[in-house]
């Protein structure tokens, strides 16, 4: 919604705006039956997986969920933080892939009722995707734009403008797929200033939608 800039003050019409989408078309997905392919044996295996943790790894040591979790933080704060370079986020990279193997190993102490330690082992998954997602785009753009700086690739790159890095799950690690976004509508270019829109677009979308 907006773009490369990381503005906090715009976070809550996101939630307003795109929690209401999800929220609708999940109900229609729902109601059009196309979920009723999910059977018994799909619910008992995640129940399974979520209660993986109290039973311990079956093999190697035990992993601590907040030791894990320290790590991966440290990981995204030193190699993939404001300022980057393809090296650093390369070995971020690599740290991730060993922080996954070492997840497999969680094990909490305790019970299910209000469980801190189980709470961020179930996380830990969606923590670990979202790392090396940012990452793999980060290592994959070069250019710097908006928020996202790259003190090897320090200009920003039109080219690069209407280019958005799509993740998806590939294997046991992530894929990177490069999507043209579409053109901007000529009503929304309006009420920009054309000198401001000539730093971003590319040359191509410049003439061609500032033309109409």
């Amino acid at each position: 919604m907006h773009g490369s800039n990381r503005l906090g003050g715009n976070s809550l019409s996101d939630l307003l705006v795109f929690g209401r989408r999800a929220g609708l078309y999940a109900a229609q997905y729902a109601m059009s039956g196309a979920g009723s392919t999910v059977v018994a044996d799909d619910v008992e295996a995640a129940a399974a997986e979520a209660l993986a943790p109290f039973g311990g790894p079956s093999g190697g040591a035990p992993e601590n969920p907040y030791t894990l979790h320290q790590e991966l933080q440290q990981t995204m704060n030193d190699l993939v933080g404001i300022i980057r370079r393809e090296g650093e986020m390369a070995e971020a990279l690599e740290r991730i892939a060993a922080l996954r193997e070492r997840a497999r190993r969680i094990a909490v102490e305790g019970h299910r009722q209000f469980n801190p330690g189980w709470h961020l082992a179930l996380d830990l998954r969606n923590m670990l995707l979202v790392g090396e997602c940012v990452a793999r785009a980060a290592l994959e753009r070069t250019e710097s734009r908006g928020g996202h700086t790259r003190e090897d690739h320090p200009a920003m790159v039109r080219e690069w403008r209407p280019v958005n890095l799509l993740c998806h799950a590939e294997g046991e690690g992530i894929g990177l797929e490069r999507v043209r976004t579409e053109p901007i509508r000529a009503d929304l270019l309006a009420l920009f200033e054309q000198e401001e829109l000539a730093k971003y677009l590319a040359d191509a979308e410049l003439e061609g939608e500032l033309g109409r």
